[in-house]
């Protein structure tokens, strides 16, 4: 039995149900006003992915607006008496390149050495050496800002000394002249004490070493990777990479606190495709959580290489396999941008395999994922009614959307080429002018054929269009050939 369901999402309202071929309801939609927790679960992904072009694009309005919401919550549960419970809790979530290095660690750090196969093979990592966190102990805040950790019911009343005071979070600090400033400590947030599995009491009790750099106002977390290092993190971390990686999402997320109230409200109003490059790119030194000195070995590197250094086609690949090895047993739903950009060719052939080897299914949890691509790699990988082919009319400018009227899977790359791209030749351009000028040199009818073959295997590798080119001069095939002739 299946079921066409459709949940909407409208401004100022929760989110309703509509339940399109109920046969109990013939001729209309049978609503939910609101979705129950058992409902969401069951019908919503537990989180939604997204992930656009490595470095070249900017992220969606709607994953910013769900950062921006999830630091709002974050700041929120300041309040001792609301607390936090150290994961995100949206379900929707832009992982771009900056937690890439999340990404990474949390899966040396637990992946067993099969599951890390598509690294090895692919990138050549063999194991995770050394890394450092470090985090800001306390922000900055506005007197403006201050009024978010107000108590509702004295929004209006209570005065910034008042709630200061309420908040073990908040201090104030008075200069030299008098002049009042306000700090975040975020530490009263995120720590925890000695035996809480909050996000930084847990990144501590794994530590190699740590330490309070006053002059910078921050903590810094040293890790020199070996087994009891792994022991660790999976004791701290309910022996789970996603717990991990979840608490680096929430570090991380923390760094766009920095965005300004005015600039926030622009971005949750706009509809524009550029809004998000106002968004500002902060130092490293003034962000809340950033990664160091990510060491690993590599094969055939003698030495211990830095993250950085990997190509951007390397951080790319494991990126998004990474993520795919993170949210393996969670319900989720993947949207990948062109996620093969900066791949070789034997990744893009292999790319559907490698998400299929990372994505196993294991009966009790189903990933989805829509991938937007234009390699024919991908393509050849996936069924017929998988695939989406979109058009757009250049007179109109209105967009068509329709399957392959060809068996796409097993196809070769020639085929979806000329069939579902439109391109006719298996050449680059500057090569298919110069064939098509040796083809009108033949046309020509003066030139020897044997020379004229000669000079084509000279100038250009073998390819279909030189064949049939070939196998025109020898067969003689060419305009006005007979009439020259009589």
């Amino acid at each position: 039995m299946f079921a066409h369901v459709q949940i909407i999402k409208e401004a100022e309202r929760s989110p309703w149900l509509s339940w399109i071929n109920n046969d109990s309801f013939p001729g209309e939609e049978f609503r939910f006003s609101t979705l129950t927790d058992e409902e969401r679960d069951f019908l919503l992904p537990a989180v939604c992915i997204g992930l656009l072009v490595w470095r070249e694009r900017n992220p969606q309005l709607a994953f910013l607006q769900a950062a921006f919401h999830a630091v709002r919550r974050i700041l929120e549960c300041a309040d001792p008496a609301i607390g936090y419970p150290g994961h995100p809790e949206t379900r929707l979530a832009y992982l771009d390149s900056g937690f890439s290095q999340a990404i990474l660690l949390c899966n040396l750090l637990f992946q067993d050495e099969a599951t890390l196969q598509p690294f090895r093979e692919d990138v050549g990592i063999e194991a995770l050496r050394e890394f450092r966190i470090i985090i800001r102990r306390s922000i900055p805040l506005v007197p403006e800002q201050l009024a978010a950790f107000a108590s509702e019911d004295q929004n209006q009343r209570q005065s910034l000394d008042d709630i200061v005071n309420s908040n073990p979070a908040l201090r104030a600090e008075t200069d030299d002249v008098g002049s009042a400033s306000y700090r975040l400590n975020l530490m009263q947030l995120l720590e925890g004490d000695e035996k809480s599995s909050l996000v930084v009491s847990a990144l501590k009790r794994c530590a190699t070493l740590h330490y309070v750099d006053e002059a910078a106002d921050t903590l810094v977390l040293d890790y020199w990777v070996n087994d009891a290092t792994r022991q660790a993190f999976r004791e701290n971390f309910d022996g789970s990479p996603l717990a991990l990686f979840q608490a680096f999402q929430v570090l991380l997320t923390l760094n766009l606190f920095a965005v300004s109230d005015a600039l926030k409200a622009d971005l949750y109003r706009s509809t524009s495709h550029y809004a998000s490059e106002t968004v500002p790119t902060l130092a490293s030194d003034q962000r809340i959580m950033r990664f160091k000195f990510v060491r690993f070995s590599k094969q055939g590197v003698a030495q211990p290489m830095m993250l950085k250094e990997l190509s951007d086609g390397e951080h790319q690949l494991l990126h998004s396999l990474g993520l795919c090895l993170l949210f393996r047993d969670t319900n989720s739903l993947f949207l990948l941008d062109e996620p093969e950009t900066h791949f070789n060719p034997d990744w893009r052939a292999n790319f559907i395999s490698r998400l299929r080897q990372c994505l196993p299914g294991n009966g009790d949890v189903g990933q989805e994922m829509l991938i937007t691509t234009h390699t024919p790699f991908l393509i050849s990988d996936s069924k017929p009614d998988k695939v989406l082919v979109f058009a757009k009319d250049k007179a109109s400018g209105a967009i068509s959307i329709s399957h392959p009227g060809y068996n796409t899977l097993g196809a070769s790359i020639n085929k979806i080429t000329m069939n579902t791209f439109g391109k006719r030749e298996t050449i680059g351009g500057h090569a298919q002018a110069l064939l098509e000028a040796l083809r009108a040199r033949f046309e020509q009818g003066t030139e020897d054929k044997e020379s004229l073959i000669t000079e084509i295997h000279q100038q250009l590798g073998d390819s279909v269009e030189k064949v049939l080119l070939i196998k025109a001069i020898l067969d003689g095939d060419q305009p006005g050939n007979g009439e020259a002739q009589g």
